[in-house]
């Protein structure tokens, strides 16, 4: 298996943490998210894990280089230009082993989830992506068929809806549509990372996937929600100790 730490972010939501620090290097229970992260990762069979930098990067790379990791470690830079979740993916791409799944994991996302799961669902649906998702009381929410296909996007506060189109009548796939929020984890085929636009300018991952869903199968991962945490605002990131150690 091999992985994407998102772990490049500003970190706005966990000022004034990280007004002196990256988000990855913020702690829970003790233990920076990133090392908690890389070590849950290599637990479920991550022998290469890609970990994008650009808020306080140096930091970052000093504490990775001060660390013997359980997987090979190794950085894509984005201290020029921060490219968000679409463009840290596609500038990575030269870095993991081609043809070869990649796990995306944010590194303010702390989870129970069973991540080997996970990977070998993706790897017997041959589908272009898995998404890793629950149903969850949020604002943005991603919509699938019933039986598990992505098929839009959907934004409950401003009542904004993205549709994916099928690609065989070029309606909407509306019918019985079900909303799930989705968890900052995935896996994607190489396939997907090479219909990522180019990195040249920062841009979000879930309008990518829903662009590829038009011609191509994405699925979900339905976990608990109760197996996830993000850790990426100062109201959860209280509760992550005693999550972590229950």
């Amino acid at each position: 298996m091999q992985a994407f730490l998102l772990a490049a972010g500003l970190g706005t939501r966990l000022r004034p943490l990280t007004d002196s620090r990256p988000k990855a290097l913020v702690k829970v229970d003790g233990e920076p998210l990133l090392k908690l992260n890389i070590e849950r990762l290599a637990a479920h069979g991550a022998d290469r894990i890609v970990v994008n930098v650009h808020h306080f990067a140096d930091q970052v790379v000093e504490y990775l280089g001060a660390h013997t990791w359980p997987a090979d470690i190794l950085v894509s830079d984005e201290r020029e230009l921060l490219l968000d979740t679409g463009g840290g993916l596609k500038k990575a791409a030269p870095l993991f082993r081609p043809g070869e799944p990649v796990l995306v994991h944010n590194v303010d996302i702390l989870s129970r989830l069973d991540l080997g799961a996970l990977w070998r669902q993706h790897l017997e649906s041959g589908t272009l992506a898995t998404l890793a998702v629950s149903q969850r009381d949020t604002a943005r929410q991603l919509l699938f068929t019933p039986d598990g296909r992505l098929a839009g996007w959907h934004n409950r506060q401003s009542g904004e809806t993205r549709w994916a189109l099928d690609p065989v009548s070029g309606q909407s796939r509306t019918d019985g549509c079900i909303e799930l929020a989705f968890s900052g984890i995935a896996v994607v085929s190489p396939q997907m990372l090479d219909l990522l636009p180019e990195a040249s300018a920062p841009y979000p991952i879930i309008p990518a996937y829903l662009d590829a869903a038009r011609t191509h199968t994405i699925r979900h991962f339905l976990h608990p929600a109760a197996d996830w945490l993000d850790v990426g605002k100062p109201e959860t990131l209280q509760q992550a100790q005693s999550w972590i150690r229950s």
